[in-house]
């Protein structure tokens, strides 16, 4: 069984005014939910906005990452207040707890991206982190959410390095799915990566433009937009796991485990993944465009201020035992990163990772 795409996706301008009959037909006491105080504004709109629909709203801040505390709090929250729906406003965090406590309560999810930085508002799938961010685990859902409202005024309002953020993180969409899936004989998994193929290349030829011009009316940016909340959580659901995730995840997931003193974004460090990636396929899977993608790559990311390494995410992986643990979690028994059709070793992610982090690339 695939579990596609939301029930419904409504987009574009004023795509949350054109949301709330739909919202209105599913709830009467919907609980919103949000964290970030520079998204407040927009959740008090919404709520307004609700409220004036003669529905009974109830607001609620998450306190740390999408973490079992939280969680298990607002959960409680919920069921006191008598909440018949979730809807949740923020990133990607946000948007997995809200999709993760409408499972937890049986009700209606109503995903409303305030970023442009992950396609989280599409998946059936949540990330649990704990308080201070460390990646535990996914936990696969039962259905994608019931509404997705990708409204570009809200995303406006979002700090650009959200959207360039986005843009790494999408990326990895072709990099992981092409290297995961690319022998299978299915047909719908091979459209899912012809499409990544697709959105990789809209990608470049746009997110620069959109980096540079932050504007509705820039068509550039909306592309760009949807392309990170729509079509990369499209790609994931027609292809499956293996066309979500690999080795670009699997570093992200390790790297999290580790304090860093810059506190990146989740496709920030994912973009890193991609790079380190491409060496490991270069090293131990013969890849031998792997050098030429790096460098467009990086070229790309230095235009969109991305990292393109661990140190430039706040990270010295040559303390503290950080190229252990790094490398350790990354090759765990549950880990993405064997979705890879190659054999590797813990060692050789310590000897790629090592190299990566001494080496200049120069462009």
């Amino acid at each position: 069984m695939q579990i596609i795409s939301p029930d419904k996706v409504i987009r574009g301008k004023n795509a949350w005014k054109k949301s709330l009959p739909e919202i209105v037909r599913i709830c009467k006491s919907p609980l919103l939910l949000g964290r970030s105080y520079i998204t407040r504004s927009i959740r008090s709109l919404m709520s307004k906005d609700l409220s004036q629909l003669n529905l009974k709203v109830y607001n609620s801040e998450l306190e740390f990452d999408c973490c079992e505390k939280d969680l298990k709090r607002i959960y409680n929250l919920a069921i006191e207040h008598k909440c018949d729906s979730i809807i949740t406003a923020g990133g990607g965090k946000v948007l997995d707890a809200g999709k993760l406590l409408a499972e937890y309560l049986s009700v209606p999810c109503i995903t409303v991206p305030l970023s442009a930085s992950t396609c989280a508002g599409w998946t059936a799938l949540g990330n649990i982190y704990t308080a201070d961010g460390k990646f535990v685990k996914d936990i696969k859902l039962k259905s994608c959410p019931e509404i997705l409202v990708c409204d570009h005024s809200f995303i406006n309002s979002a700090p650009k390095k959200t959207l360039s953020s986005g843009i790494a993180d999408s990326l990895a969409k072709w990099y992981e799915s092409s290297i995961t899936s690319s022998l299978n004989n299915d047909g719908i998994i091979q459209h899912a990566i012809q499409i990544s193929r697709v959105l990789r290349d809209q990608l470049f030829i746009q997110g620069e433009d959109a980096y540079n011009n932050q504007s509705e009316d820039n068509l550039a940016w909306c592309n760009v937009v949807e392309a990170n909340c729509l079509t990369a959580g499209l790609i994931g659901g027609i292809g499956g796991e293996k066309c979500r995730t690999a080795a670009a995840h699997a570093i992200h997931n390790a790297i999290t485990q580790i304090a860093s003193s810059k506190q990146p974004l989740h496709g920030e460090i994912v973009g890193v993944g991609i790079l380190i990636q491409l060496r490991l396929e270069e090293s131990k899977n013969n890849n031998k465009l792997a050098n030429q993608s790096i460098n467009q790559l990086v070229k790309f990311m230095r235009k969109l201020n991305l990292p393109t390494t661990i140190l430039e995410l706040g990270i010295n992986v040559f303390e503290n035992d950080n190229l252990l643990k790094i490398a350790s979690f990354t090759c765990r028994k549950e880990s993405e990163i064997h979705f890879l059709p190659f054999e590797f070793s813990k060692e050789d992610i310590i000897h790629v990772i090592s190299k990566f982090e001494s080496e200049k690339i120069t462009i």
